[in-house]
């Protein structure tokens, strides 16, 4: 990979989203690494707070009342006052990659005391494939220095397209509410060296504040879902795009990675606050997992889209019985789709990619 300074690598091809509510401050720490980049900031809440961004990035900020405009009716399927509003900035964004990270994240150190290009991480394993269909014990095998272990089909060596890259945290881990509550004072300090495919037919939580993922092949499935105001659960926007992403990378033949690289995550978000928004979605996940375990998509559903289109009449065949909410997920799910089509009219091809195996 080219030296970060001369050259950053995917530099005209990645936008870096980020949600936020205050001025961007924390920019300054990644300035060495964002700066030769593009920002997409999508402010949420009161859109007639002026939000102060360091100067010398390149960047566009979307407020609601800009939400709104771009989308019309549509704007409905984007959450308000809640971080779920950063799907907007992907359905905006023209470039092949996203980077998505919070504004309470900084920039960490390996344990040498060396600081981490987090960024530069996420591209090596979105630029490397994935091995979802057979498990490498020495994780990922594409890394340099590793190698595919005695024993792993020669076969299947080529690998999988690499969809997303999901990335971990020093110091504040990304907890629920009842473990926040337990252990207060629970702090990550281990640094793993490692990145590993999560396997075929396994869910994972995934987390949406050190994310990066491959636009052109998995962005309409980087749904949000509809939380924070006016509905029922807030802080299961990342899981439900997790789980709805992971089950059409699987029948599409697309791997997920989760590892390296590690952000410093500075500040823990109040449990209380936080039981109240989850408070619903700790009962409901008890049907969601199972239901995201069996759900099975059509040999048609050969595109993003038609995928995720799919999943949600699923969902609101199968989970509109749990709560009336998921039928209004399940509208917006659609809404999403007709929005991001309409502002990505030629997204909507053939991946190439079908149920584990390379056309």
């Amino acid at each position: 990979m080219a030296n970060s300074k001369s050259s950053p690598a995917l530099k005209d091809e990645l936008d870096i989203v980020i949600p936020t509510i205050r001025n961007l401050d924390f920019l300054e720490m990644w300035r060495p690494f964002f700066q030769p980049y593009h920002l997409i900031i999508v402010q949420d809440g009161d859109p007639s707070k002026i939000i102060n961004v360091p100067e010398g990035f390149d960047y566009e900020l979307y407020n609601r009342n800009d939400i709104n405009k771009i989308l019309g009716p549509k704007a409905s399927c984007i959450s308000f006052k809640d971080s779920a509003c950063r799907c907007f900035g992907y359905m905006v964004s023209k470039k092949k990659y996203i980077y998505t990270i919070d504004d309470d994240c900084f920039v960490a150190k390996d344990p040498t005391g060396k600081e981490i290009n987090a960024l530069e991480q996420h591209i090596k394993n979105l630029l490397a494939p994935s091995t979802p269909f057979f498990f490498n014990t020495l994780y990922d095998p594409y890394r340099e220095g590793a190698d595919f272990v005695r024993g792993y089909p020669f076969s299947l060596r080529e690998g999988a397209p690499t969809a997303v890259s999901h990335g971990l945290w020093l110091n504040i881990p990304d907890y629920d509410a009842p473990t926040q509550l337990v252990k207060p004072r629970e702090r990550n300090t281990r640094y793993v060296d490692a990145v590993m495919t999560i396997p075929k037919g396994t869910l994972f939580p995934m987390c949406g504040m050190n994310l990066a993922f491959d636009r052109e092949l998995i962005g309409p499935a980087m749904y949000f879902g509809l939380m924070g105001d006016g509905q029922p659960i807030g802080r299961y926007d990342d899981m439900w795009a997790g789980w709805c992403t992971k089950v059409i990378c699987d029948h599409l033949g697309l791997g997920i990675k989760t590892g390296l690289p590690y952000i410093w995550h500075s500040k823990a978000s109040n449990p209380f606050v936080n039981l109240k928004k989850e408070y619903k979605g700790i009962y409901w996940q008890e049907e969601l997992i199972p239901f995201f375990q069996s759900a099975t998509l059509s040999k048609d559903a050969d595109t993003v889209q038609k995928c995720y289109l799919e999943l949600s009449k699923q969902v609101k065949a199968k989970l509109g019985k749990v709560d009336d909410y998921f039928n209004k997920l399940a509208d917006a799910m659609v809404t999403w789709i007709e929005a991001w089509d309409e502002l990505n009219p030629s997204t909507g091809v053939s991946t190439g990619v079908s149920n584990g195996t390379a056309k």
